[in-house]
């Protein structure tokens, strides 16, 4: 049987927030007088503010990569004492899913396991590799490092209160203003992304022999004497945007036959090599939909690593897009439609309610698992829960970059830095987000 540590992760709390102008130019004249900013909370996307990540000391800090690596590999071979310092936690993930722990249906916690479990674990036959076992991160002031380990072809992790759940699962179930919570998505996602590139990058693309982990997991390089090449870790980059008609004040959204019913979203695209963001914007919005793009305004950016395991994680950059043609001639290859909408039909697709009740579902699915009353679901199932069933047609929750990007359009006047919940927000009113 597992025990579950009473794990405080650092502090999520202190993140950077910020807003921009969004001037005239980009405006259309009769909503220049109303429209000043647009602002940006980079705590609400999911996957984004890992608090481990603004940790990672130098090589000589014991707390540092390497050096950890060789104290835990001492401690477990010389069985020394488990209580001496730095303490070590290991998330455990299977066939890319991480162990998590729910009592209450309210909110799920990572499945930590300490030195103990970790040396039944070995024991078993799972292997202390870099290909299998990567660092994290450290934090000095809880004395502690933490770890993330492949343990797919082991048997037993998991009891009543602890099961294997999918990460997009715990990303619906996660609540969007919860700040620790956030920050357990994001550390899992940071770990499976680690654990993923290393499954497809066991061969060196340069001369085909085998790589070998270095810095506990975070980057690999060549075993060959002739080559030596150096391997980091894999980032696809994408470009997402909304495209507006700021003369008609409507935003284009399209939607795909893998969508669930009546779910509508932006356009989004890998960049191509040589390719910047600006151009890729152009392009994509050109070849999907037949439309311009003049002006190409930075919103922000989310990690996605709940995309194909071929892609152990993508990078979203979202965009604005301001349309120079309006006729939409959609490549059915792509997408099943596309099509504009006003500002006040997308206001209504934001439904708040809909979403924590999504949320709430999701949260609930996962404490069902972890009992053992539930099998996990499949991702069109995590997406079902969202199934917009009172609304003619909804954009994706708050854990995707393009809610927010849809929202910053619909709702610029709101203040989305603010911390207000939004279960309070007034009846009809969207959440500050």
């Amino acid at each position: 049987m597992v025990k579950l540590l009473n794990l405080n992760l650092p502090s999520y709390s202190k993140l950077v927030s910020f807003s921009h102008p969004l001037t005239r130019p980009f405006l259309s004249q009769r909503n220049a007088s109303t429209i000043t900013t647009m602002s940006i909370n980079l705590r609400s996307h999911a996957f984004a503010g890992n608090p481990l990540r603004s940790r990672i000391p130098n090589r000589v800090d014991p707390f540092s990569p390497t050096a950890a690596l060789e104290t835990l590999k001492s401690r477990i071979l010389e069985h020394t004492n488990q209580s001496l310092s730095p303490s070590f936690k290991v998330l455990p993930f299977r066939n890319g899913r991480p162990l998590a722990s729910s009592v209450n249906g309210d909110t799920w916690h990572l499945g930590w396991i300490g030195l103990g479990e970790l040396k039944g674990l070995l024991g078993a036959g799972a292997e202390l590799s870099g290909d299998s076992f990567v660092y994290l991160g450290s934090d000095s002031e809880e004395d502690s490092v933490y770890w993330a380990i492949d343990v797919s072809g082991e048997r037993g992790l998991g009891d009543m209160r602890m099961c294997f759940v999918e990460l997009r699962t715990l990303m619906v179930a996660t609540d969007w203003v919860d700040l620790n919570a956030m920050g357990n998505l994001a550390v899992a996602g940071h770990a499976r992304a680690l654990l993923e590139w290393h499954n497809i990058s066991r061969f060196c693309g340069h001369c085909g022999e085998k790589t070998v982990p270095m810095e506990a997991g975070r980057r690999k390089q060549c075993s060959s004497e002739s080559c030596k090449k150096r391997i980091y870790p894999r980032v696809d980059p994408v470009v997402i945007m909304l495209v507006i008609d700021r003369e008609n004040d409507r935003a284009l959204l399209s939607k795909q036959s893998r969508f669930v019913p009546r779910m509508w979203s932006c356009l989004a695209g890998f960049i191509e090599p040589g390719e910047s963001l600006e151009e890729a914007v152009r392009r994509e919005t050109l070849e999907e939909t037949g439309i311009e793009v003049g002006e190409v305004v930075y919103h922000s950016s989310q990690p996605w690593p709940v995309g194909p395991n071929s892609m152990p994680c993508q990078l979203m950059v979202g965009f604005f897009a301001y349309a120079k043609s309006l006729e939409i001639n959609v490549d059915k290859e792509e997408l099943e439609d596309a099509q504009w909408h006003s500002r006040e039909d997308v206001r209504k697709a934001l439904t708040f309610a809909e979403y924590k009740k999504a949320q709430k579902t999701a949260a609930a699915k996962v404490e069902q698992m972890c009992k053992g009353v539930e099998k996990t679901h499949s991702l069109a199932t995590d997406f079902n829960v969202e199934s917009g069933e009172l609304a003619p047609m909804f954009v994706p929750g708050p854990f995707a970059i393009a809610h927010h990007l849809i929202y910053s359009w619909a709702f610029p006047d709101q203040n989305v830095n603010s911390d207000e919940c939004p279960s309070k927000q007034p009846s009809g009113s969207v959440s500050s987000l």
